[in-house]
């Protein structure tokens, strides 16, 4: 959940289960947003529905918000906050994987347990095709090591590598997701929408 500041008031044991009952309720958001559907999950390339885009976008936007106003307040510690080191060149190889996985099978990574969780046998040969494709990765390790570890550029911030403060950061990326919202509704309107 994070590193929060007030300890004396939310114990670690609390805030990890405060970070499970978070987990649960996104799993639930997923669920009745119909990302167990591998249908409106493709959707968003071919352009029929955008959900995956609007919830998502949402989601960042609220937790940008929730961090900068935490942070704030006093109540989380931004400078604590792990954030994962970048490697260029496995991030885009690993990417166009993803995304090429995400359009034949319908399901992300996460989406595929949230489809599996209901029983959904398509989510459950989907995570049975990312645990070979884990298997094949760790195996092969030293295969993929330089390509891994190429294009380092440590933890960077975004909003440090332009050049700007935090909160016009933020401002920037909610101009940009209702940018993408109004290009959401225009692909909807303008591609076909099929039932499912």
């Amino acid at each position: 959940m994070g590193p929060l500041s007030f300890y004396e008031i939310i114990s670690e044991n609390t805030n990890l289960l405060l970070a499970f009952v978070i987990g649960i309720g996104f799993g639930f958001v997923l669920e009745n947003s119909g990302f167990s559907t591998s249908r409106k999950l493709a959707g968003m390339f071919y352009g029929y529905d955008t959900t995956v885009l609007k919830v998502f976008f949402t989601a960042a936007i609220t937790a940008m918000l929730g961090m900068i106003l935490f942070g704030l307040f006093g109540w989380l510690d931004l400078s604590v906050v792990y954030v994962n080191p970048t490697f260029i060149w496995s991030a885009i190889a690993g990417g166009i994987i993803m995304g090429a996985g995400f359009i034949m099978g319908g399901f992300c990574p996460g989406t595929s347990f949230c489809g599996a969780a209901i029983g959904k046998l398509d989510a459950m040969v989907f995570i049975g095709g990312l645990f070979i494709g884990v298997l094949i990765f760790t195996e092969g390790y030293p295969l993929f090591e330089k390509l891994y570890l190429s294009g380092n550029i440590g933890a960077p911030y975004i909003y440090d590598t332009l050049g700007m403060s935090r909160g016009a950061f933020a401002l920037m990326l909610i101009i940009i997701a209702l940018a993408a919202f109004w290009g959401a509704e225009w692909a909807e309107k303008k591609f076909p929408r099929d039932e499912y």
